[in-house]
């Protein structure tokens, strides 16, 4: 049967930092199970890179190492992992324990990364360290116990997943003497119960307690000799830990709780960090929110026109229409049109600026020369009074129908405007109807600031002109519009012999303006993304800091068994968190932006799902891709150079 652990013809050199210095010429040693062996030497003698080999936190230059028979060589990174979680128990001169865990934390890390439910390494790690008499310090932190009581804490830590072989790397270097005999007592302890001790020092005192001495001086072992001290007990074997739980679980629960204490324990710094991702995140659900509520208001405005609507506007298309050039429509024009299929009525519509005077009160106002049916095409009903109707267009009565804001700003308050006479221009007109209000036009002109007199009057009156602007034509529920439009075009064409018009759908004009709208709305959404990135950045460079301060911590880790991926995934968790929460936070700081803006400024706002989750979603991704970099860094360290770290 193989020796436990066999080294042979074991050199190390370092070769980084200048010339090449070796460390280890051609060490041979073979150590059975159930022995207690003490390698001891001078400070720089080699006896701490021999039990760094040993317990797979280093590897030779050259020569081999086996473990029960296998050579160490040929394992992985995850299997030498194994090894070292479930083989080798590490008792370090000045403790490595992490100062943010308490006593029973710190003992039952190592069963984390076995997969050991939370339950039971709890409960096994407190009963060890009431066996090593620490019943009544199971949640002091590191800070609160003696130099002794950390190292018995680092001997339950050693002990946690059962395995056979306890490396102590000078277990007594930074304790007086009394605790060091308490120390030592402890060690023969467990090597009478059938743990294999490997104990490296440079005190004769403390090499006495073990039954084998191997002197190693300048790299090189001297001498392997043996003592009697009484026979070692039982040989222990590896205890494989019972798992309710798998790996992950376990390596999850530790990753979430450690990186909440570290974002805790930074708090300032945590705050700052997740600035940029709150400000990024409420920046694009506000502003996604504002977008929205823009474009629903254009949309509605154009909407409240009438989306069955075709306007024939004079000119060709594509060019300008120039006022007293292009003679478009006529009079003799509507009958024609109103005798397409599908036209359920049209109507002319010529617009001018024009002063509007009653009393000693002038106004400025849009002139509208239009047909009766005007309300119905636009949806657009008197509030009091009525519309003109076909009799006044035929006999060019002079009637009028105010807008709202003309209707408030030319007469006083309390003065009904219906049968009052304005004068336009300079005739006089008889108000005969108020209409409702309607608001905003898509851009921004207020439609109240109108007056509607029939065409035939505003052409002969007003205007000076027979001929029309454009031509409104509302197309009947249950007719094509498309085809209808291509029917008028057909007509127009034979009509004028020539196409000095143009067919507006307003259809198509609400796609437009929601076409033009979703671009303003994502470039918005794409301004505030940058704010993201800008904190990603931020994640990313108070991570980079997180590991170089934890590097220490890091080695601790690996020493005790953690894989690179769950070093890698502890440090990922954290930047997924800082953001997780900061997005959580600027979801809450955009909905409560987006209303304040609506409250305060009176701007509509729209909050939809998608731009929130979305914007939750970035932030995630965020955590994960700005956080991958430093998490990685930790994850590539060696643990002997993390663990020398300060």
């Amino acid at each position: 049967m193989p020796p436990l652990l066999e080294l042979d013809a074991i050199s190390r050199t370092y070769t980084s930092g200048g010339e090449p210095l070796t460390v280890l010429i051609g060490v041979s040693l073979a150590i059975e199970s159930g022995e207690f062996v003490a390698i001891m030497g001078t400070s720089g003698s080699g006896k701490s890179t021999l039990m760094n080999i040993i317990g797979c936190l280093d590897k030779p230059s050259t020569g081999t190492y086996r473990i029960r028979g296998v050579d160490v060589a040929s394992l992985s990174g995850d299997q030498l992992a194994a090894l070292r979680r479930e083989t080798f128990g590490f008792v370090f001169q000045r403790y490595n324990l992490m100062s943010d865990l308490s006593a029973v934390e710190n003992a039952e890390v190592p069963a984390v990364y076995c997969g050991m439910a939370k339950t039971q390494r709890e409960a096994h790690a407190s009963e060890l360290l009431r066996q090593l008499g620490l019943g009544d310090r199971l949640q002091h932190h590191p800070n609160q116990l003696s130099g002794g009581q950390q190292q018995r804490v680092s001997i339950a830590r050693a002990l946690m997943n059962g395995g056979p072989v306890i490396l102590a790397d000078e277990p007594t270097g930074a304790l007086d003497s009394q605790g060091g005999k308490e120390v030592m007592a402890i060690l023969e302890k467990l090597h009478a119960q059938g743990h294999t001790i490997i104990v490296v020092t440079h005190d004769s005192d403390i090499a006495s307690y073990a039954p084998r001495i191997v002197r190693i001086t300048d790299g090189r072992i001297t001498s392997d000799e043996k003592q009697q001290r009484g026979e070692a007990g039982n040989r222990a074997q590896t205890v494989e830990p019972e798992k309710d739980a798998s790996a992950g679980v376990a390596v999850l629960g530790e990753s979430l709780k450690m990186a909440l204490r570290s974002l805790l324990h930074n708090r300032m710094r945590t705050m700052l960090t997740m600035l940029g991702i709150i400000i990024g995140v409420a920046s694009v659900v506000a502003l996604m929110a504002i977008g929205n509520g823009a474009k629903q208001d254009v949309l509605d405005r154009i909407q409240a026109m009438g989306t069955d609507l075709l306007t024939v506007v004079r000119g060709s298309p594509g060019a300008r229409a120039s006022a007293g050039i292009v003679t478009s429509f006529l009079p003799e024009d509507l009958p024609s049109i109103r005798s397409v299929p599908g036209v359920a009525m049209a109507i002319p519509e010529t617009n001018q600026s024009s002063l509007l005077r009653f009393g000693d009160q002038d106004l400025m106002v849009t002139a509208v020369g239009t047909g009766e049916d005007f309300p119905q095409v636009h949806d657009w009903p008197p509030q009091s009074g009525v519309f003109f109707s076909a009799e006044h267009v035929t006999s060019y009565a002079q009637v009028v129908t105010l807008g709202q804001t003309v209707a408030k700003n030319l007469f006083p308050k309390d003065m009904n405007p219906l049968g009052q006479y304005v004068l336009l221009g300079s005739s006089p007109f008889l108000v005969i109807g108020v209409l409702s209000s309607k608001g905003l036009s898509s851009r921004g002109d207020d439609l109240d600031n109108s007056v509607w007199l029939p065409y035939s009057t505003a052409g002969a009156r007003v205007f000076g002109q027979r001929y029309f602007n454009n031509i409104v034509v509302r197309v009947s529920p249950d007719a094509d519009m498309s085809l209808v439009q291509a029917q008028l075009h057909s007509l127009l064409i034979k009509r004028h012999g020539k196409e000095d018009f143009n067919i507006r759908n307003m259809a198509d004009t609400i796609a437009t303006a929601s076409e033009t709208q979703n671009t303003l709305t994502y470039l918005l959404a794409a301004i505030a993304v940058i704010s993201l990135i800008v904190g990603g950045i931020g994640v990313m460079n108070i991570m980079l800091v997180s590991v170089t301060e934890r590097t220490r911590e890091i080695g601790i880790r690996m020493a005790i068994g953690a894989r690179s991926f769950d070093v890698l995934f502890q440090f990922l968790t954290e930047a997924v968190m800082v953001c997780f929460i900061g997005g959580l936070a600027g979801v809450i700081a955009g909905v409560g932006g987006g209303l304040s803006t609506s409250a305060i400024a009176g701007w509509r706002v729209i909050f939809t799902v998608s731009p929130i989750v979305l914007a939750f979603a970035c932030a995630f991704l965020t955590g994960i891709i700005f956080g991958y970099l430093p998490a990685r860094k930790a994850a590539r360290l060696d643990p002997i150079e993390a663990l020398a770290r300060d």
